[in-house]
């Protein structure tokens, strides 16, 4: 058991030098990097759709997935530049990935970058991969104890997203009790309630993005 502590602190050590390295490279090139964690079908995808029209020409993405290049054939319809990470089995993308694409994908142009990480809130919140924020991303599908249940992921965070709120005529789901969860962990924790669908409150959530970049 040691032995295997030990070699995983490796790991993680080799994998916060190459972030550190990303994080000096991006803030060279002055941009700002959002790092988009939450469980499949949270609705990060449709939230990039969402904010597309707003960012298009200064912004990318780079998109985690197991396998296919389903959502980043969805970005680039939406109007962004975007390139495909499969990971093949990882549950989440590291920082030696994030370089390795950056030798193929130019960010040339660009001053916001998101990164959609592999869809779930566990192992995603463990890693740095050079971002300057990471922020939540939750639905309103996925039950109001979300918050609650994953604290890490909450806590790295430095935003939690309610999704998919145009559904609660449909659904049980009381996203007040998300908000005090979130709360309970990070006191001061900025909270955006989001539909893709009608563009509802991601005005509000890429202002907060763009305060954010400024501010660094």
């Amino acid at each position: 058991m040691s032995k295997t502590v030990k070699l995983e602190q490796k790991v993680q050590a080799k994998g916060h030098e190459i972030a550190m390295e990303l994080r000096e490279r991006f803030r060279k090139k002055g941009i700002f990097v959002v790092n988009l964690i939450g469980s499949p079908g949270a609705g990060k995808t449709s939230l990039l759709e969402a904010l597309a029209p707003r960012i298009a020409g200064r912004a990318a993405v780079i998109e985690g997935d197991l396998a296919t290049d389903n959502d980043k054939r969805r970005i680039e319809q939406a109007g962004l530049r975007a390139y495909q990470i499969n990971t093949v089995g990882a549950c989440h993308l590291d920082a030696a990935m994030v370089r390795d694409a950056l030798n193929e994908f130019s960010l040339d142009g660009i001053s916001l970058l998101f990164i959609e990480n592999v869809g779930n809130l566990v192992c995603p919140a463990s890693f740095e991969i050079g971002e300057d924020i990471k922020v939540a991303i939750v639905s309103t599908t996925e039950g109001e104890d979300k918050p609650a249940k994953y604290p890490k992921a909450m806590k790295v965070a430095s935003a939690m997203v309610i999704t998919k709120t145009d559904l609660l005529p449909y659904i049980a789901c009381d996203v007040d009790r998300m908000e005090r969860d979130v709360r309970a962990l990070v006191p001061d924790m900025p909270v955006f309630r989001t539909a893709a669908t009608t563009g509802e409150g991601t005005g509000e959530f890429l202002q907060w993005i763009e305060a954010q970049a400024a501010a660094r």
